[in-house]
């Protein structure tokens, strides 16, 4: 289930200062639980938050104010930069569909209410880069980073945004599978045990040093009701590892070209373990000297449990044109190949 919000009824403006009362007390509530987690990191990731606005404007009443509604939760990279989750800043049209908005607004956590337009994205992962217009830039009082490296099974983590369009809320939790699948996008998901809602989607997952490990995506909802409030622990984000290659590319105005080997594999059994085995092998995998039924390893000296786990390699760690050692096992004897990955 995606966290895009649903549409609700919050007197957001109303409530706005109650609720940041609330969520500094919460903050210190869970202090116990966060106490790995730096004061300023926290307050950092905070002010870096923004909330995607749903569009309300009655063009019938162009001079009366929409309601103010939060869909989606982003955060302020640097420069004006905006990152959120692709889904979260679409808009339902009843004859096309699903349209990408080509400008946002969005609400600071100071409330100021401005636009963002589109710089690119990718519907591949479901990440979107928005721009502020320079002269609000300044009311963009901070941005954060990506973490540099991987991620660990049981690290702190923390998340800021508006579950059911109300926040900005904090939750604090940790890292459970760090490789996992979801069929929402072609990729591997981080699995992190926060409390997210509908709203949160697009919304940082912050380490104890405050650096983005990954973006929001998705939740399982582990109770169902008639309502359309969707919330779960078992949270899902993209993570920054390849999230941030694609928004750089999106900045530096290039298409994302991810890495290809040629081969198609299939499971099967290596003595009491299944592994991936070639069915087919085209280039540049054949020209390195792979072929049909050889079990695929490790790649380098990652071991390559299955076709999802190559790709995902590929995709995060590779860059088309590089070359790459394929270890594989032909019959009983393994050999190791050095493949050229051709790009698309």
């Amino acid at each position: 289930m995606s966290l895009a919000s649903p549409r609700c009824s919050h007197q957001f403006l109303r409530y706005a200062l109650l609720v940041m009362a609330c969520v500094s007390l919460v903050a210190g509530l869970l202090r116990t639980e966060a106490a790995a987690i730096e004061v300023s990191a926290l307050e950092r990731a905070k002010q870096a938050t923004i909330g995607v606005l749903e569009d309300t404007q009655d063009q019938r009443t162009p001079d009366k104010p929409g309601k103010i509604l939060i869909r989606g939760t982003g955060f302020h990279l640097r420069d004006g930069y905006i990152v959120t989750a692709r889904h979260a800043a679409e808009k339902q049209d009843v004859t096309t569909g699903s349209l990408l908005q080509k400008q946002v607004q969005i609400l600071t956590t100071d409330l100021h209410e401005i636009p963002a337009d589109l710089v690119g994205d990718s519907a591949f992962m479901d990440i979107v880069v928005y721009r502020v217009p320079e002269v609000h830039r300044a009311k963009l009082p901070t941005g954060v980073s990506f973490s540099t490296g991987d991620v660990r099974p049981g690290q702190d983590v923390f998340t800021v945004g508006y579950p059911m369009g109300w926040g900005p809320t904090m939750s604090f939790g940790h890292l459970g599978n760090t490789n996992t699948f979801l069929q929402t996008v072609d990729t591997r998901l981080i699995q992190a045990d926060v409390a997210a809602c509908s709203g949160n989607s697009g919304g940082g997952l912050f380490n104890d040093k405050g650096d983005i490990v990954g973006i929001m995506h998705a939740i399982i909802q582990t109770e169902r009701d008639d309502s359309t409030a969707h919330c779960s622990r078992m949270a899902f984000a993209i993570p920054a590892m390849l999230a941030e290659r694609i928004v750089n590319a999106a900045l530096e105005g290039k298409p994302l070209t991810f890495s290809k080997m040629g081969i198609h594999m299939m499971p099967v059994k290596d003595g009491t373990k299944w592994r991936m085995a070639v069915k087919d092998v085209m280039e540049p995998a054949k020209s390195a000297g792979i072929q049909k039924l050889d079990i695929i390893i490790a790649v380098e000296d990652t071991e390559i449990d299955d076709a999802a786990h190559l790709k995902n390699y590929l995709i995060e760690r590779t860059t088309p044109g590089q070359k790459v050692a394929v270890k594989v096992r032909r019959i009983d004897t393994n050999l190791t190949f050095t493949v050229t990955l051709g790009g698309g």
